[in-house]
């Protein structure tokens, strides 16, 4: 199959599921394909699939990957010794696990096409992420806190795992506690990274834009963590910054120099 058959296979699979579906006309030009089934696997409770659509998924969702353009951890220099500062997209980047900005639920996120790297983690990976979250979710019975880290499959990432957390929101003015509970954030996905034996972990910017988080406060907070980290354990792992923003690279840079 080509990539736009497998697109389509997905695409009508996806479709057959739901008989609400059934009146949903698929475009003709291949992006408008591409965020089609993007929105499908959003809104896609956790469930399983069929082995051929799993196997179908895969191959699709690699190939996308791959076109991007993957970016290897081995690649790139750090600014410090432990510490890299990257910009691009978290989802195409080789290492050990990559930091998912989760919500409570820590089911993905559910707006078709949205912005937010849950979204864009979710949809990279496949279907299969959902439902091992799900799973995850079902044996703890509650809701996920803040400032705690769960461990998954990367699935069809570039990526061996993903350390999903759940940062603070924002309400007005930052208060202590807020400041806690992201350090906590990176404290948690650190000590659960190291627990099993991951060498390098890569961080989005945790709480800000969804949930509002100011930038430069986040990234002092993320720095200082990280580095007291490191610093009590020389064995910990390898952190690569990942940032998307011009402005907030050039906060990180700053604050490495």
């Amino acid at each position: 199959m080509t990539q736009e058959e497998k697109l389509n296979y997905l695409i009508h699979y996806l479709l057959r599921e739901n008989r609400e579906y059934q009146k949903i006309s698929v475009p003709d030009s291949p992006a408008d394909k591409r965020r089609l089934l993007r929105s499908l696997m959003n809104v896609r409770p956790p469930a399983p699939a069929g082995s051929d659509f799993l196997k179908i998924q895969d191959e699709y969702l690699q190939a996308e990957t791959s076109a991007k353009g993957i970016t290897d951890l081995k690649d790139l220099s750090p600014v410090k010794p432990g510490l890299y500062l990257w910009q691009g997209d978290i989802t195409t980047l080789r290492c050990d696990a990559i930091v998912n900005a989760a919500n409570s639920r820590m089911l993905g996120c559910f707006v078709p096409c949205h912005g937010c790297i849950d979204n864009a983690i979710h949809s990279a990976a496949g279907i299969q992420l959902r439902l091992e979250c799900a799973q995850i979710m079902a044996q703890q019975q509650t809701e996920e806190p803040a400032g705690k880290a769960k461990i998954t499959k990367a699935y069809n990432l570039p990526c061996r795992y993903v350390l999903h957390t759940v940062g603070p929101i924002i309400f007005g003015n930052v208060a202590a506690g807020d400041r806690r509970l992201l350090a906590d954030c990176y404290r948690s996905c650190l000590k659960l990274a190291a627990s099993c034996r991951l060498k390098s972990v890569a961080f989005c910017c945790i709480s800000t834009g969804e949930f509002h988080f100011p930038n430069k406060l986040a990234a002092e907070i993320a720095v200082q963590t990280v580095t007291e980290f490191q610093k009590q354990d020389p064995d910990s792992p390898e952190v690569i910054f990942n940032v998307f923003k011009d402005s907030d690279y050039e906060i990180y840079e700053r604050l490495l120099q």
